[in-house]
């Protein structure tokens, strides 16, 4: 019969994510791992196999777990605008006032591996095409349909265009978090989706929305 585990294999997980997350694939030693899942070799090699289809294992994770998450909460808004351009609000918030400097695991691994790895890259291209399909792109045609988004705004190309502002964004928050710099390109959102003729009063940003982004791109505790 095969030996029960010995460890909560999500537990172990998130943990060898936070190390991937924070250090990069390559600059992630075998070692490193054991060390922070706190798990021994054969474990490791038992429970996930090698380091690759480790490093794949946590990607799909936080994919699943912490992105997905996030999206599905930010739809449930009441304002489809307003649940866009939170996202880049907040995402600024984290790194001007809470200090987030890691960044999008999906995001850094996409500049890391996408490249020459082409399971990342199906991993990453699947995500960013969620991001932009099921997100932006639903948020735009529920904001049209109900006059929060000016209804010149085409749907399609907008959000291909707001995912490639937050990515930006996201990229630039590692290397250059100045407040004007990322303040720019939230209004550079913002004037993608000019108001309908219903639209709602901006909404304050506030800690509670930011808090919600801990785990989305590695805020310090």
């Amino acid at each position: 019969m095969p030996r029960k585990k010995e460890f909560d294999v999500d537990t172990v997980l998130d943990r060898a994510m936070e190390a991937f997350w924070t250090r990069g694939y390559e600059a992630t030693s075998l070692n490193d791992l054991l060390d922070c899942m706190q798990i021994q070799r054969a474990s490791l090699y038992n429970a996930f196999g090698d380091k690759h289809t480790l490093f794949l294992e946590t990607l799909r994770r936080y994919d699943v777990v912490l992105r997905r998450a996030e999206v599905a909460r930010r739809m449930q808004m009441p304002s489809p605008r307003h649940a866009i351009l939170s996202l880049f609000q907040d995402t600024v918030t984290a790194t001007v006032k809470h200090g987030a400097r890691n960044g999008c695991f999906l995001i850094n691994t996409a500049l890391e591996l996408s490249p020459h790895d082409k399971e990342v890259a199906e991993i990453v291209r699947a995500a960013f095409n969620h991001m932009e399909q099921k997100f932006f792109r639903k948020m735009i045609e529920k904001g049209r349909a109900v006059g929060e988004i000016a209804k010149s705004v085409v749907p399609a190309p907008t959000a291909r265009a707001l995912l490639s502002l937050l990515i930006g964004l996201v990229v630039l928050s590692r290397s250059r978090p100045e407040k004007l710099l990322l303040e720019s390109i939230a209004k550079q959102a913002e004037a993608l989706l000019p108001p309908g003729d219903k639209a709602t009063p901006p909404l304050a940003v506030a800690d509670v929305s930011v808090s919600s982004l801990h785990g989305l791109i590695n805020i310090p505790a």
